[in-house]
């Protein structure tokens, strides 16, 4: 039996030489400023005593720049004639202005709808719950008030 030295490699993307080579455990520091922003992946291929290569892929995301916003169109949109967008970008080094860090867009339409059921809901009970019924009607609460003046 042939006895290897454990190693970790790791690699980012598809580059064929490793960004880091240890022995395990290994701990690393990946600078993603260096990286563009986007989709990037790190393969790590550990080796064991045995000589047995595992192989894992960890996808991952890097957003350094600033954060973008699109209102007017959807990923994947089918879309005809003239489209209207608001675009916006905002900064986590920039100082903080409230009106630049809010996307202004149209109240969807399922609040609109939400807010019609609740309204004709509270209308609803309000008006079944209108009448008192006739074993409250005298008790205090819902008697018709004594009016001093009143002979």
């Amino acid at each position: 039996m042939v006895q290897a030295d454990p190693r970790i490699r790791i690699f980012l993307d598809d580059h064929d030489q490793p960004v880091s080579e240890h022995r395990p455990p290994a701990t690393m520091t990946i600078d993603t400023r260096s990286l563009a922003d986007g989709e990037h992946r790190l393969r790590i291929e550990a080796q064991d005593a045995t000589g047995q290569v595992g192989v894992r892929h960890v996808p991952f995301m890097v957003r350094n720049g600033p954060g973008i916003t699109v209102s007017g169109i959807r990923d994947g949109a089918v879309v005809h004639g003239t489209v209207e967008l608001v675009v916006n970008a905002f900064g986590a080094e920039e100082p903080f202005e409230p009106y630049r860090a809010e996307s202004r867009t149209p109240t969807p339409v399922w609040v609109w709808v939400l807010t019609l059921v609740i309204v004709a809901w509270a209308g609803w009970y309000f008006a079944t719950l209108w009448d008192v019924p006739p074993e409250y009607q005298k008790t205090p609460t819902y008697a018709e008030p004594m009016n001093p003046f009143r002979r």
